[in-house]
C-alpha cells in the first residue's frame, strides 16, 4: 500500500486524540471535499470519522484491492472492529452489540494537488446492518 492511503487510513482508523482528526484530514483532503456529489466541510468528515469511533472500536483497515491513476485511486477495502457503541445507520440506530463487525466500501478517490478533492463511495451498508443483527 502506498505512504498517502497509509496516511489515510490511519487518520479514519486511530482512535488517538480525536479531537485532532479535523487537523489531520486538512493535510489528506481539501476543504471542502466533494463526497457523492455533495461538498463536505473537514468538520463534517471529523464529525462522520467521530461517529464511527463512537460506534465501533478497535478499528483497522485492510486494504483488498487497489487501482493507480494518474488524478484518481480506487480502493476497495474492509475496516474490522467491533461495534461497542450506538451506531447511527440509514435506517436508524442501532444500540451495541458487542459483535466483531467487517465494513467493506470501494472509494474512488479524484485528487488535486496531492489531496483528496472527491471521492465516490459505495458502501456495503446492508453487509454492516447484518452483521449488526438487522433483519429487513
Amino acid at each position: 500500500m502506498n505512504s498517502f492511503l497509509t496516511k489515510l487510513f490511519e487518520a479514519w482508523t486511530n482512535a488517538d486524540d480525536l479531537s485532532c482528526v479535523e487537523a489531520r484530514f486538512a493535510a489528506i483532503y481539501t476543504d471542502p471535499v466533494r463526497v457523492n456529489g455533495t461538498d463536505m466541510s473537514l468538520a463534517d468528515l471529523a464529525a462522520r470519522a467521530r461517529a464511527l469511533h463512537e460506534a465501533f472500536s478497535g478499528l483497522q483497515a485492510e486494504v483488498l484491492q487497489l487501482v493507480d491513476g494518474k488524478d484518481s485511486v480506487a480502493v476497495a477495502f474492509v475496516i474490522h472492529g467491533w461495534h461497542t457503541g450506538a451506531y447511527h445507520s440509514p435506517i436508524g440506530t442501532i444500540p451495541p452489540t458487542g459483535s466483531k463487525v467487517q465494513i467493506r466500501s470501494i472509494d474512488v478517490l479524484t485528487l488535486s494537488d496531492g489531496k483528496i478533492s472527491g471521492i465516490c463511495v459505495i458502501a456495503d451498508d446492508l453487509g454492516t446492518l447484518r452483521q449488526l443483527g438487522w433483519q429487513p
